[in-house]
C-alpha cells in the first residue's frame, strides 16, 4: 500500500504580514524554518524515500530542510504550486476593495469557475494537484513520498480526496500538519483516502 505524506511549507514573511502570496513568493521566517525542522525530525521516523515539492521558493526551502533530516533528495514539481491569485498577489488582505473582496469570495464560497482576474479557478487547481498525486504511483515499489505544497492547494486536494467540493478547502486547511493518502487499489486517484500521519496532532508550532 502506498502512503503519500502531505506537508505545508513553513511560515513566511508574507504570512506574518497577512499578504496574499499565491504564486508570488516570500522567504520563510525564523519561525517557519523551525517549523520545517520540526517536521523534518518527525519525517525522519517515517521512512520517507522521496521529497517532491512545489517549485516556489518557500516550499523548496521547507523541502530542503526536511530532506536534510531524512537524507533524501528534492524533486520540484510545478503542479504543486499554490492557487494563482492573479492581480491580488502581494496585496495586504486588509487593503482589498469591495470589488476585490468579491473576487476572493467567489473562490471561498464555491463558485465552480470563480477566479480572481489573471488567476485560476479551484477546479484548475484541483486537477493539477490530483495529477501530481497520481504521479506518485509511478515511483518504485516500497516508496514512501512526501509532498511539500501550500495551504490552499493542499486543502483543495484533501477536500476532493474526501469527496467534498474543492472549495471546502477552507474547512480543512491546516498549518504544518502531516496527512497521508493511502492507495487502496489500481483505480484512478479517487482510490486514495485520507489518514492522519500524526494522529491528527500538530507537528510544529
Amino acid at each position: 500500500m502506498l502512503q503519500v505524506y502531505l506537508v505545508r511549507h513553513g511560515e513566511t514573511q508574507w504570512n506574518a504580514e497577512r499578504r496574499i502570496q499565491g504564486q508570488s513568493d516570500s522567504p520563510l521566517t525564523a519561525h517557519g524554518e523551525r517549523q520545517a525542522w520540526q517536521v523534518g525530525e518527525r519525517a525522519r521516523t517515517l521512512g520517507i524515500t522521496h521529497i517532491i515539492t512545489s517549485d516556489l521558493g518557500r516550499t523548496r526551502r521547507t523541502a530542503e530542510i526536511i530532506a536534510e533530516a531524512c537524507g533524501c533528495s528534492v524533486i520540484a514539481d510545478a503542479r504543486l504550486r499554490e492557487l494563482d491569485m492573479g492581480v491580488l498577489e502581494k496585496r495586504h488582505i486588509d487593503s482589498l476593495s469591495e470589488e476585490e473582496e468579491g473576487w476572493r469570495r467567489q473562490l471561498v464560497n464555491g463558485t465552480p469557475d470563480g477566479r480572481i482576474p489573471q488567476g485560476e479557478s479551484m477546479q484548475e487547481l484541483s486537477e493539477r494537484m490530483h495529477a501530481a498525486l497520481a504521479s506518485c504511483l509511478e515511483l518504485p515499489a516500497g516508496s514512501r513520498p512526501l509532498l511539500v505544497s501550500h495551504g490552499i492547494a493542499l486543502g483543495c486536494l484533501v477536500s476532493t480526496i474526501l469527496g467534498l467540493p474543492a472549495y471546502a478547502e477552507r474547512r480543512l486547511r491546516a498549518a504544518q500538519l502531516l496527512y497521508f493518502a493511502r492507495r487502496l487499489s489500481a483505480k484512478p486517484v479517487a482510490g486514495f483516502r485520507l489518514g492522519g500521519g500524526n494522529g491528527g496532532r500538530r507537528l510544529a508550532s
